[in-house]
C-alpha cells in the first residue's frame, strides 16, 4: 500500500544537499506533491511531501534518507499523512490568498506577534512567510532602515472592513505600515504607475512656497492645509490661493524650483519601474512648470498639472482651464491605461491628498503616501514609514531584485 509522509530536514546549508535527498527519492521511484525549502542564516529547512510506492525499492526510501541525511550532518523527521488528510489539504486549493505586506525602520517580534494575531483572528492561515528587504547592519540609525516582511496567507477573511480598520489602527500604535491585497494575477503584472507630485513626488508644495515668496505664505497655507485634509472643495480652493499669487515676479520660479527636494525612494523607485518596463505619469494639482523638471529629472512619461499663466514677467493669478483636479486625474489615470492598453488593476497610483483619492481608489493599487487620516483610511493602502521605494515592496519586489 502507498505511504504518504512528510519529510523535514534542517541542518547546516550546503551544496548539492537537495540534489543528495531527491537522488535517493529517485531511485525509490517517489512521487512528488508538496516541496518548499528555505535557509536563514546558513541554516536549511527542507519539507518534502511524497508518495511512496509499494514496491521493492520504494520500501527502503525512508531508510535511506535517513542515512543519507546522517552523512550530510542533517536532522531528519518522517510524518506520516493519511490519504485523507491529504485529500483536504488539495481541497483547500482553490481558496483565496491574500499579500499581507508589514513596513517598517526595524522589524521587531512585537510587530510579527501583531500581524499574525490579527490574520488568525479572521481566519486567514500564514502559508508563507518571506524578507523582501536587504539585510541591515545592526547599527543601522533609526531613521534610515528598511524593514519588509511579507505574509502569504490564504482562506477568507471573517469580517474584510473590520480585518482592514485593525491593521490601520495597530500600524498607527507601532509606527509601521501593514498593506493587505489580493494576491491576484495582476499584482505582478501592473505597468503604469502615476504620482501626485507636492507632498508626494517632491517634500512640499510648490503654491506654498510661490506664496512665501508672494508674501502671503500663512494665509495660503492655511489653505492649503484645508483642502489636502478634504474640508475644502480643492477646484476653488485651488483658485482662491491662485488669486492671491498675483503680481508675483517669474524671476522667482527657477529658485524655487532649484530648492525643491525629492522625497526619499522617488529616485530608487523610479529606476526600478523604467527597469521593470513601466511607464509613469506625473498627475499633479501642482504647476507643469514644475513638474517638469521632475519630468527631465526622474525619466517619467506623461505630465499633467496646471498652467501658471505669466504676463509681462508677472502670474496672473489666472486658472488656465482644464484645471487637474481629483476628478480630472481619476479621468487622466483611464486614458492613460487605455492609451497603453492596460486595465486598470494593472495600474498603481501614489499621493497624499483628499484630491487624490478618486485615482487611488480606481488603480489596482492606490497608496496614500505620508498622508492625512482621513485620505490613508479611505485609500486601500498606505506608506507612511519609509519612502516612495516602499511602493515596490507592495509589488513582491526585494532589495536583492535591485540593480542599483
Amino acid at each position: 500500500m502507498r505511504e504518504i509522509v512528510l519529510i523535514n530536514i534542517t541542518g547546516v546549508d550546503r551544496p548539492g544537499l537537495t540534489a543528495a535527498i531527491t537522488g535517493v527519492l529517485a531511485q525509490g521511484g517517489v512521487n512528488i506533491l508538496d516541496i518548499g525549502q528555505a535557509v536563514i542564516h546558513d541554516t536549511l529547512s527542507f519539507g518534502i511531501l511524497v508518495e511512496i510506492p509499494d514496491t521493492e525499492q520504494g520500501k527502503s526510501v525512508l531508510k535511506d534518507i535517513l542515512f543519507t541525511a546522517y552523512k550530510l550532518d542533517q536532522q531528519v523527521r518522517f510524518t506520516p499523512v493519511s490519504e485523507e488528510d491529504y485529500q483536504q489539504w488539495v481541497g483547500n486549493q482553490g481558496k483565496k490568498r491574500h499579500i499581507v505586506t508589514l513596513l517598517t525602520r526595524k522589524v521587531t517580534a512585537g510587530q510579527l506577534q501583531a500581524v499574525s494575531s490579527i490574520t488568525a483572528k479572521y481566519g486567514l492561515n500564514i502559508d508563507h512567510i518571506d524578507r523582501l528587504s536587504g539585510r541591515m547592519p545592526l547599527d543601522t540609525p533609526a531613521d534610515q532602515g528598511k524593514g519588509c516582511i511579507e505574509f502569504s496567507v490564504r482562506g477568507e477573511a471573517a469580517d474584510p472592513q473590520a480585518l482592514r480598520a485593525e491593521f490601520l489602527s495597530v500600524a498607527q500604535e507601532l509606527n509601521v505600515d501593514i498593506a493587505f491585497q489580493e494576491d491576484s494575477l495582476f499584482r505582478r503584472n501592473r505597468r503604469l504607475a502615476v504620482f501626485d507630485m507636492d507632498s508626494t513626488l517632491i517634500e512640499a508644495e510648490v503654491i506654498d512656497e510661490l506664496a512665501k515668496a508672494a508674501g502671503v505664505g500663512d494665509q495660503v497655507s492655511a489653505i492649503t492645509e484645508r483642502a489636502m485634509s478634504g474640508e475644502l472643495d480643492f477646484r476653488a480652493s485651488f483658485k482662491e490661493r491662485l488669486a492671491l499669487l498675483k503680481g508675483l515676479d517669474v524671476s522667482v520660479l527657477d529658485s524655487i524650483g532649484a530648492s525643491l527636494r525629492l522625497t526619499e525612494g522617488a529616485e530608487t523607485l523610479f529606476a526600478e519601474l523604467k527597469r521593470l518596463g513601466y511607464k509613469t505619469a506625473i498627475l499633479s494639482g501642482g504647476f507643469t512648470y514644475f513638474a517638469k523638471q521632475l519630468q527631465a529629472k526622474l525619466g517619467i512619461d506623461y505630465v499633467f498639472a496646471n498652467e501658471l499663466e505669466v504676463v509681462d514677467g508677472k502670474v496672473t493669478g489666472v486658472a488656465v482651464e482644464p484645471i487637474v483636479d481629483a476628478q480630472r486625474k481619476a479621468d487622466l489615470l483611464k486614458e492613460l491605461a487605455h492609451k497603453e492598453g492596460l486595465r486598470l488593476e494593472q495600474t498603481i497610483a501614489v499621493g497624499d491628498g483628499a484630491n487624490d483619492l478618486p485615482m487611488l481608489a480606481i488603480a489596482g493599487l492606490g497608496v496614500a503616501f505620508r498622508a492625512k487620516p482621513l485620505v490613508k483610511q479611505s485609500a486601500k493602502q498606505a506608506i507612511s514609514t519609509l519612502g516612495l521605494d516602499g511602493v515596490l515592496y507592495l509589488l513582491g519586489f526585494r532589495d536583492r531584485d535591485g540593480q542599483l
